[in-house]
C-alpha cells in the first residue's frame, strides 16, 4: 500500500484544473495515499464552483469534474474537524498569523504525523502554508 500523505486543497484542486504544477499534483496523488482535512472536500467544491462562475469550465465540464472528485475522494483519508485539530489550529495561529483553514490544514497534518509516529509529508501549493509547515516539522512538498 502508498504511504500516506497529506494533501492541503491548494494541491488536490490541481487534479481537476488545469493549473500550474497539475502533472506533479497528479504524480504525487497516484504515488501517495492522499490524507486531507474534511473541510478539503468543500473548498475543492468551492474552487470548481469558482470556475464555472468565471466561464473557465462548462456546465457538462463542471458535473463531470464533480462526479470524478466524488469518486476520488472515496478513497481519501479524510480527517474530522475535531475538538483536537481545533485547539492545535488555535495554537498554530497564536504563533503565527495564518488564515483559518491554513490552520486547519496545517494542525490536521501534524496531529496525523503525531499518530502515525512519523515526519509526514505535506504537499502544497500554497506558499504561506509551505513556510509554516517547515517550521512545525512537516516534510514539505512543493507544488509549484
Amino acid at each position: 500500500m502508498a504511504p500516506l500523505a497529506y494533501f492541503d486543497s491548494s494541491v488536490l484542486v490541481k487534479r481537476y484544473l488545469h493549473e500550474s504544477g497539475s502533472p506533479r499534483a497528479v504524480r504525487w496523488l497516484q504515488r501517495r495515499r492522499p490524507a486531507a482535512s474534511a473541510v478539503a472536500s468543500v473548498e475543492v467544491t468551492s474552487a470548481l464552483r469558482r470556475r464555472r462562475s468565471a466561464g473557465e469550465v462548462s456546465e457538462a465540464q463542471f458535473n463531470s469534474l464533480l462526479t470524478l472528485f466524488r469518486r476520488d475522494r472515496e478513497h481519501w483519508e479524510l480527517l474530522e474537524v475535531s475538538a483536537e485539530v481545533l485547539e492545535r489550529a488555535e495554537s498554530i495561529i497564536r504563533q503565527v498569523p495564518l488564515r483559518t483553514l491554513d490552520a486547519l490544514h496545517l494542525a490536521s497534518a501534524v496531529l496525523l504525523g503525531e499518530a502515525l509516529q512519523r515526519r509526514l509529508a505535506f504537499v502544497t501549493a500554497d506558499a504561506r502554508q509551505h513556510e509554516v509547515a517547515e517550521a512545525l516539522g512537516l516534510e514539505v512538498v512543493w507544488i509549484g
